[in-house]
């Protein structure tokens, strides 16, 4: 069995057929799924969701970007957090942290990153208060070498200084993507795990995702699809969803030349205990 830490089936992608999505994942092999928070509006839709269903369970928070789109009124927002965080089936606060990715095309400017920080700081205040995990979205400007699956680390290493003054609080790097040499920074805080999603699927022999992933103890990682993102082979190009998480898994198997049954097993451990589900 399998545990998907991170969807967002509350995406209108899945307005006409969200409850068999659902369905087919806990008849194909996943057990629990976390849906995710990444503003107001679908943080309120995650709890609603979870408090429907007894395996899903959900995250709050807000995204970088949403504080680059409503510019200060956005901090505004964190105190209405509070009322989401009374329902029983909010397990972490996030996805939150710092995002140096502009789809367009633009180069993120200083006053957008200062933004991004301001909310991200006090979203790992509100994480202290109420002893919540913490799920961490970092995106470093665009990747250096696209066919090697690279990001820049400018984001992660700022993300790194932030939540580094938060010892007390638990970290989960999702989908990440730092390179090698930051990834050994992040081992050293016994605080901090890893998620993988189906983009590690995309890459060619020999890129440096997957000597990243053979360096982190299969303990410290855990599993997630990031739907309808991010579909991993064969599925890629279509609209993803938590059943494929068992192709990640399957990757992550091949990578690290354990048995799949393996990786479910310890990842499934690593999910219950860092969310305590």
């Amino acid at each position: 069995m399998l545990i998907e830490t991170h969807a967002h089936i509350d995406d209108k992608q899945f307005d006409t057929d969200r409850d068999e999505v659902i369905q087919r994942a806990f008849s194909g092999g996943v057990e629990k799924i976390i849906n995710i928070g990444a503003g107001l509006g679908s943080s309120q839709r995650s709890v609603v969701l979870a408090e429907k269903y007894e395996n899903i369970f959900c995250s709050i928070g807000l995204h970088p970007h949403y504080f680059m789109e409503y510019g200060e009124k956005s901090f505004n927002k964190i105190d209405e957090f509070k009322a989401l965080s009374l329902s029983k089936k909010v397990v972490a606060i996030g996805e939150i942290g710092l995002d140096c990715f502009i789809p367009d095309g633009s180069t993120i400017t200083e006053v957008q990153k200062e933004l991004q920080k301001k909310g991200f700081t006090k979203q790992l205040e509100f994480a202290k208060e109420l002893k919540l995990p913490v799920i961490l979205h970092c995106r470093g400007s665009r990747p250096v070498a696209p066919s090697q699956y690279r990001e820049a680390d400018d984001a992660y290493e700022d993300v790194f200084a932030i939540v580094s003054q938060f010892p007390e609080l638990n970290f989960v790097w999702h989908s990440f993507g730092g390179q090698l040499s930051f990834t050994e920074k992040v081992l050293a805080k016994e605080n901090m795990l890893f998620s993988f999603a189906g983009n590690i699927t995309y890459s060619k022999p020999g890129a440096e995702i997957f000597s990243v992933i053979k360096l982190i103890p299969i303990e410290r990682i855990m599993l997630e699809t990031d739907c309808p993102y991010l579909a991993p082979v064969p599925m890629r190009g279509k609209r993803n969803e938590p059943l494929y998480v068992k192709y990640v898994a399957q990757k992550i198997a091949e990578v690290k030349n354990l048995e799949l049954g393996e990786v479910a097993k310890i990842t499934t451990s690593t999910a219950e205990r860092f969310f305590k589900l």
